[in-house]
């Protein structure tokens, strides 16, 4: 596997480049992940092209479907895209699987962990690398402003004042930011990530009963997207 990894890590930069060159397109992908607890779906952000095009080709290629919802944490996060989780024996720990490559950060100032945000999970390495397949869902809760300063002094960057507004008020996960590529944002089905958040689990975080996923794209004129979902894009 580590021999295609300068292979892959070359594609993806080639498809995030002619995404950059572009003139911004009047459509844009909308992703889907179904469960058995209900379907969420994301806007993917094109300030993070890298990992745009890694998480749509891996949806287009079906990579995702099958696999599980492996780590849930009440009013912080849930968490899947493990390639051993399918199929896997409801004892066996996982967390630990890739496809192996990882994507390098983009981590992004103006993305952050508020309530719905899709962001790449990693392992501690100092380059802040993302997993090129595991990802997680915040859901997070609201800060007081006293909380939130506890919070913000933990996080890897400053928190703008827009930002600690949205904390306060809508929630997310203050103390990521700056440490983790946030690159989509939920649009639909936030009760989803709570039903699955909220659910039993063992004391690994794996849900007792297994919660798979099925991951799709389908491109969408950003007119439909704002009017059916609310989404506002940048002018």
């Amino acid at each position: 596997m580590k021999t295609k990894r300068p292979i892959i890590l070359a594609a993806l930069c080639l498809i995030a480049l002619q995404v950059c060159a572009q003139k911004p397109s009047k459509k844009d992908e909308v992703v889907t992940i179904a469960t058995d607890k209900g379907t969420m779906r994301f806007i993917l952000f094109d300030e993070t092209p890298k990992h745009k095009a890694n998480f749509i080709k891996l949806a287009k290629d079906k990579f995702y479907n099958g696999l599980l919802f492996h780590r849930i944490i009440d009013d912080f996060m849930i968490q899947g895209g493990d390639p051993n989780s399918r199929n896997a024996k409801p004892d066996e720990m996982l967390g630990r699987g890739d496809n192996g490559y990882k994507i390098p950060a983009e981590i992004n100032g103006k993305l952050f962990h508020q309530k719905g945000a899709l962001a790449a999970a990693r392992d501690n390495n100092p380059a802040k690398e993302s997993s090129g397949c595991q990802f997680y869902i915040v859901e997070g809760r609201k800060w007081s402003k006293g909380d939130l300063e506890k919070q913000s002094a933990r996080a890897a960057r400053k928190l703008t004042d827009s930002q600690k507004k949205v904390y306060e008020t809508v929630g997310g996960t203050p103390h990521l930011d700056g440490a983790y590529t946030v690159f989509g944002q939920l649009i639909d089905g936030m009760d989803v990530v709570d039903k699955i958040a909220s659910a039993d689990k063992d004391g690994r975080d794996r849900p007792e009963k297994d919660i798979a996923m099925k991951v799709s794209v389908k491109k969408m004129k950003k007119k439909k997207i704002a009017r059916k979902y609310g989404w506002k894009y940048e002018a």
